[in-house]
């Protein structure tokens, strides 16, 4: 990360002292105060890096990190599809699943700074394990990753899919952007799969709903392009299964700002770090 970032400033013709602070998202626990990435459970060995220190023995201005999702969360509501907005929910599906939450205007930390981990809410009493050292954990089998194990699963158990053709035969070369495209050709099984996905993200957004009674439900990260393909039967869903007064009063869209988000949040979230200090 350093490295890269001292390669934007040469390429750009940027000096240090020209820049007011950096924002950072990192995925995982973190304490943010602190600047210590705890925990992450996509990056193994990852435990107690002290993210800022490290970045201040390269860099002169100051640092800020916060959770990847939430920086995404920041983008979305500052200059995306959340403007205006006081009570919303964020989730970005990628490799795993994250959220970050605005209740009535203020962002919403918890204890820990751990407010928002719906990805690890339990969907099964056994199920998949998941680093988080549970199992079963909702963002096991909605995210990108999840969607493709339930394909893979559903073709080791004899299954047939157009995914194989394009595949080669190399089940490990499925991705969820394939899923899609299957699903545009009129795969039964990926329709099934993406339906499926859509279906237990839905029971996990209803008990969201159910909790925090927020106005807009934002889907953002790389899976998000799926579209209506996915959002359909999430919709469908919480319709059917959450509060009636909850429901109606939420909508659940697509973010706007797509891979900039979590860039432009960091950014705004670090700049608001400095701003009292001006």
């Amino acid at each position: 990360m350093k490295d890269i970032v001292q390669e934007m400033m040469a390429f750009e013709g940027i000096d240090q002292t020209s820049i007011k602070c950096m924002g950072m998202g990192i995925p995982g626990l973190l304490n943010p105060d602190e600047g210590i990435s705890i925990f992450s459970p996509n990056f193994p060995d990852w435990e107690n890096i002290h993210v800022v220190d490290q970045m201040k023995r390269y860099f002169d201005f100051p640092v800020f990190i916060d959770n990847d999702v939430r920086v995404n969360m920041y983008g979305e509501w500052l200059f995306g599809a959340g403007t205006g907005y006081k009570n919303l929910v964020l989730i970005t599906l990628g490799t795993g699943l994250g959220s970050g939450i605005i209740n009535d205007g203020k962002v919403l930390y918890g204890t820990t700074a751990s407010a928002g981990e719906i990805g690890h809410m339990n969907m099964y009493r056994e199920g998949r394990p998941c680093r988080c050292g549970s199992s079963g954990c909702l963002g096991r089998y909605v995210s990108a990753i999840g969607m493709v194990r339930t394909l893979t699963d559903k073709l080791e158990d004899g299954r047939s899919s157009i995914l194989m053709q394009w595949a080669g035969n190399d089940r490990t070369a499925i991705t969820a952007k394939m899923i899609s495209e299957a699903y545009d050709q009129g795969d039964s099984l990926a329709i099934e799969v993406m339906n499926e996905t859509g279906e237990l993200l839905g029971f996990g957004l209803t008990n969201v709903i159910n909790l925090l009674n927020p106005e807009l439900i934002i889907v953002g990260g790389g899976m998000s392009a799926a579209g209506d393909r996915l959002l359909h039967s999430v919709r469908d869903t919480v319709q059917n299964h959450a509060l009636k007064l909850s429901s109606r009063a939420c909508k659940i869209e697509q973010a706007k700002l797509g891979g900039k988000a979590g860039m432009i949040g960091a950014a705004a979230h670090a700049d608001s770090k400095i701003r009292p200090t001006l």
